[in-house]
């Protein structure tokens, strides 16, 4: 496929299931993108995440490879951006270590982009169901279907799933946003669409193929209370003006 192609992988204690993982997307950039790279950010993993990423990617070919690693564990979302503003793609995608949306699905949101319809696309498992293979608990599904009516009449945004880990952006435009935003743990999804939204870009939900796996790091009760503080403190500081200045550099560059 035409046009350069960045994924970025964040991980914390993947040790175990990364090394097929890596495999796969290596694999699949090889034989579908001329010009493609894959990072993965090690978020402070006590495994040996970053080992394994380093011996992995010591046989990716023609895929560009790095690892960026550091001895905290900051935050999926501070692990996400980091990878963002890292790569040198003219669309970067962040998928999930476990693949729980098969790489394979990666055209649905990097061709939009490519093509100029979009400038920020990402997966979603509420649009067409039938593609989900193995389901959550009933619990999980219901209490993510809570959260995301909660981000609906919160912010406004007309989106149905913000947490699929299956982002796409064209960080032409996008850097800016990514540069500005705060939130370091799992409500971070919701800071990068909603902030995307507010400086009118054009985002677009796209039903992806998507499976459960077991090992998820977010515990029901407690993260789902931190996420919608998060959500609370993502409109406090819009209100605040907090991302004026990226919105006008976001609007700059698209004019």
């Amino acid at each position: 496929m035409s046009g350069s192609l960045s994924i970025v992988i964040p991980a914390y204690n993947e040790a175990v299931r990364l090394g097929k993982t890596l495999r796969t997307v290596v694999d699949y950039l090889r034989e579908n993108w001329a010009e493609s790279e894959l990072i993965l950010v090690d978020d402070g993993s006590a495994d040996d995440t970053a080992v394994l990423a380093r011996k992995t990617f010591e046989d990716s070919g023609s895929v560009r490879t790095s690892v960026i690693s550091y001895k905290s564990n900051l935050g999926k979302g501070r692990a996400v951006r980091l990878g963002l503003l890292a790569a040198r793609g003219a669309v970067v995608l962040f998928s999930d270590a476990d693949l729980s949306t098969p790489i394979t699905e990666a055209p649905k949101l990097v061709d939009p982009i490519l093509k100029g319809e979009c400038d920020v696309t990402f997966g979603s498992r509420a649009l067409d169901r039938s593609l989900i293979g193995v389901h959550q608990s009933w619990r999980r599904e219901q209490g993510g279907r809570v959260f995301n009516m909660a981000v609906r009449l919160a912010t406004g945004l007309p989106f149905w799933d913000t947490q699929c880990g299956f982002k796409a952006f064209n960080m032409t435009v996008c850097r800016p946003l990514v540069e500005a935003a705060t939130v370091d743990r799992f409500g971070f999804d919701v800071e990068l669409l909603y902030v995307s939204y507010l400086a009118g870009l054009r985002l677009r939900e796209i039903p992806v193929r998507w499976d459960h796996y077991e090992g998820s790091k977010i515990s029901l009760a407690s993260d789902s209370l931190r996420m919608l503080s998060e959500v609370g403190l993502i409109r406090q500081q819009a209100r605040r003006g907090l991302y004026d200045n990226a919105i006008k550099a976001v609007q700059q560059i698209k004019s």
